[in-house]
């Protein structure tokens, strides 16, 4: 049966949804905005400093889940301006070291309360024994 996971840290579900998910050895993580979880508010600022909120709201459901953001295996990029690409890429490199989680990146026509970037994804729990043919 699936678990539910939530971090104080991070803000609170805007709508009919949990933060994570647990199932077997993976948490499922929820879209991320970058909202500060002590204001609610979105963080001012251009779109690199809106980027890290998203980080740091994600590793704080992480944390709560006993695992951390960097185990992610897989991960959604949604951005409401796709020329901000490359600094996506340059966050990325500066927060997780090879191997890279897969991802994928893709502009939409809008993200809630008007967000620059929303990030979803999937984490490992803990180390399994897998080779990497």
């Amino acid at each position: 049966m699936p678990k539910p996971v939530h971090s104080a840290e991070a803000p609170k579900a805007i709508g009919a949804y949990s933060q994570a998910m647990i199932h077997g050895d993976l948490l499922y993580l929820s879209g991320q905005i970058p909202i500060d979880p002590k204001t609610g508010e979105l963080v001012q600022g251009d779109f690199a400093v809106q980027m890290q909120q998203v980080l740091d709201n994600l590793q704080a459901v992480c944390g709560a889940a006993g695992t951390d953001l960097r185990r992610a295996v897989k991960l959604q990029v949604y951005l409401s301006d796709l020329s901000n690409f490359a600094t996506v890429n340059a966050l990325m490199e500066k927060f997780f070291t090879p191997p890279y989680p897969a991802r994928a990146a893709l502009q939409v026509a809008a993200l809630p309360r008007n967000a620059a970037v929303e990030i979803d994804g999937i984490v490992a729990l803990a180390e399994a024994d897998h080779a990497t043919g």
